[in-house]
């Protein structure tokens, strides 16, 4: 049997989160799933509904990769100009350790912000919820110094250990009226961070330990101006991991988004690294600004989360088998929610091999970090919205803030 440190770096590697999730696509596909089945003949029309989503979206085909920095523009209001004014005397390694303190505070602050949450924005009167909502908001705080503590844009691991939870729900508008899902396992997952940023000097820096003080570490990881995204993914599950509440452990380690189903053979654990592998992302245009290169894109997988799975289930690639499901609230570790979630990674190839096909585009030229955000998500989002009241997903998961 493999030693434990094989193992882990095994459940950290994409290679890990597609062999596992076929596993489960397998089994769907043999009848041996109490919950789904899946019909691939509806391929090409999930194909043809997202190709016309990125055609509307992007009518030139120029797709940006799928990360955090989209939200930030939301509704077409250009706000990293006032975060680029506000980074104008920095070097360019200091800007890129900036942006990467954003990027890493923002994404760890996206997970499901409920149906109700709105945040209102002062300077335009939009009124803003879900992921554009968290986005803009966590924008305005670290604009503000509100993560650092010298009151600059940075984040800063002494500022986030004694960041409150009121704090945070101040910064994030919530009240009795306006309830945020989750407000307390942000809180806790910021501190937990600052914890973290102390404890693993080599990835955050010595003296003023830094989210953004990755950037040095992975320069140092690149060799001739390149560097590879899954170089980026693994710092980003080392260097993070342990912030995750109440997750799966080995060997002391703490697996982060990975997760038991009894279909699995060996040692039965699904990885999924959804919000790691969305981080993973987010922080590639930084390191494209400070002019490295990133190659092995498409070694990162599409994300499981409910938008991409909503999509999948809400064009019929997957089938419920008792629509009682619907019914039902599920936790993010129950067997459902891990075999929609591993459907959704090998659908979401699947469904990029087409859109490439009809396209008549190669995988360099159109990624899966681009498909997910031509895309795939905002499909997803659209179908929801056309189907439900609110445009919840289709399943309801219990989110404890963490996950998606």
């Amino acid at each position: 049997m493999e030693t434990e440190t094989t193992l882990i770096a095994y459940l950290r590697s994409p290679v890990a989160i597609r062999e596992r999730c076929q596993q489960i696509f397998t089994m769907v596909n043999a009848g041996k799933s109490r919950y789904f089945a899946c019909d691939l003949t509806q391929l090409e029309r999930v194909a043809d509904y997202v190709i016309a989503v990125i055609r509307n979206e992007y009518p030139d085909l120029q797709i940006p990769f799928h990360s955090r920095w989209r939200h930030f523009e939301a509704q077409g209001v250009p706000r990293l100009a006032k975060l680029d004014a506000q980074l104008a005397g920095l070097t360019p390694r200091e800007k890129a350790i900036a942006k990467f303190d954003l990027a890493i505070i923002s994404v760890l602050l996206d997970a499901g912000a409920g149906e109700t949450w709105r945040y209102q924005e002062q300077e335009t009167g939009l009124s803003l919820g879900r992921s554009e909502g968290l986005a803009i908001a966590s924008l305005q705080m670290f604009c503000r110094g509100d993560f650092a503590s010298n009151g600059l844009p940075q984040v800063d691991a002494m500022r986030l250990q004694t960041l409150t939870a009121a704090e945070l729900a101040s910064g994030f508008q919530v009240n009795t009226e306006n309830p945020l899902v989750g407000i307390a396992g942000r809180s806790q997952l910021l501190s937990k961070l600052g914890q973290v940023l102390v404890s693993l000097p080599h990835f955050f820096g010595e003296s003023n330990p830094r989210p953004g003080n990755l950037v040095n570490y992975l320069v140092s990881k690149s060799q001739n101006g390149q560097l590879a995204a899954t170089t980026v993914l693994n710092a980003v599950l080392e260097g993070f991991s342990n912030i995750w509440p109440g997750r799966l452990t080995m060997a002391g380690v703490n697996l982060g988004d990975v997760w038991f189903h009894s279909a699995i053979s060996d040692d039965g654990l699904v990885p999924f690294h959804k919000l790691s592998q969305w981080l993973t992302y987010s922080l590639l245009e930084p390191l494209q600004e400070l002019g490295l290169t990133i190659t092995n894109l498409d070694a990162l997988t599409g994300l499981p989360e409910y938008r991409n799975g909503g999509l999948c289930l809400d064009l019929g690639l997957i089938i419920l088998k008792n629509p009682e499901i619907l019914q039902t609230t599920y936790a993010v570790d129950s067997e459902i929610i891990i075999e929609w979630r591993a459907l959704t990674v090998i659908l979401l190839d699947k469904i990029a091999d087409t859109i490439r096909e009809k396209l008549g585009m190669s995988p360099q030229e159109l990624p899966l970090a681009k498909i997910l955000q031509g895309g795939t998500w905002t499909a997803g989002r659209k179908i929801a919205a056309e189907l439900r009241t609110g445009g919840k997903p289709p399943i309801q998961i219990n989110s404890d803030g963490t996950v998606f």
